[in-house]
Formats: structure tokens, C-alpha cells, sequence
């Protein structure tokens, strides 16, 4: 497998990271998530996911929104969803990414998104057998996330 480096260059001493590879979720439903919480104090995206994973905090689909249904609820946005088991995937790699930053010795309750992307992965490649010797593709996508806290004063 080969290397996957960090998008952002960050300053070692004010900043922790991690990284989630090959997560078996849906890559639009990960991509719509970093979008919404990308910025957000890590506390508050905490919050936010244990929401959606709780079904109360819609996030909205901007860029994959087609044929998603309107939710009740002023979000800013029409089309959304409650996409729980991405959710709790990226909430284990912030959690990760707090111990880290534990760790290093910086303040967890001055911590910030600094950068939060999602990544295709590889493809776990499976066939499903079907009447007269045929079969038909089963494959799984998977997704790598990657996350930069920094210290904000």
C-alpha cells in the first residue's frame, strides 16, 4: 500500500492529526460531513456528529443532493440527510485526533478543524454468483479521512 501524505503542511507544535484509512462508508456521505464541519471548533463538531447519529441535526447535501428529500428543520439548506454510520466513523477519528493532540500537551478546549478532508480508497473487489454460471460484481469502495486540530487563542 502506498504512502498517503497529509493534504495541508501544518506547524508540528500547534497542531495534532490523524487518520482514518480504508473505512468501509460512503464516500459522498463523507465528503458532505468534512464539508459542514471543516472550521468548526472540535467540540462543537463533536456535538454536531453525536446529533446526526441521534438523528436530530440534519446535514445538508450540497453537492450530492440529488433525488434527497427535504428535512424539517432551519439548516440553511434544502436537500439533507442523517447519514449516522459515516458520522460515527469521522467522530472515532476526531476522537483520535484529540487524544493525539492530549498528548502533544495542547489545550483540548482550544482546539480547531483546521483541515478535514475525505479520500477515495481502495476497492475490496467481490462477485456475487448468479443462475447459469454468471456472476455479478459486489464491490465495496472505501474512504480515507484525514484531520488537522490547531490551537486557536
Amino acid at each position: 500500500m502506498s504512502k498517503l501524505n497529509y493534504k495541508v503542511e501544518a506547524d508540528p507544535s500547534k497542531t495534532a492529526r490523524a487518520m482514518g484509512r480504508a473505512l468501509r462508508i460512503s464516500r459522498k456521505h463523507a465528503v458532505e460531513i468534512c464539508r459542514e464541519i471543516n472550521g468548526m471548533k472540535l467540540n462543537d463538531a463533536i456535538a454536531y456528529l453525536n446529533r446526526v447519529i441521534e438523528l436530530k441535526q440534519v446535514v445538508p447535501f450540497k453537492r450530492h443532493g440529488k433525488d434527497v428529500p427535504h428535512r424539517k428543520g432551519k439548516y440553511g439548506w434544502t436537500a439533507g440527510r442523517f447519514p449516522q454510520k459515516a458520522s460515527s466513523e469521522i467522530l472515532k477519528v476526531l476522537d483520535n485526533a484529540k487524544k493525539n493532540a492530549e498528548y502533544k500537551g495542547l489545550n483540548t478546549d482550544k482546539l480547531r478543524i483546521k483541515h478535514i478532508s475525505s479520500n477515495k480508497g481502495f476497492t475490496i473487489k467481490r462477485y456475487m454468483p448468479r443462475a447459469f454460471g454468471r456472476a455479478s460484481p459486489k464491490f465495496q469502495e472505501t474512504v480515507h479521512i484525514q484531520v488537522i486540530l490547531e490551537e486557536f487563542h
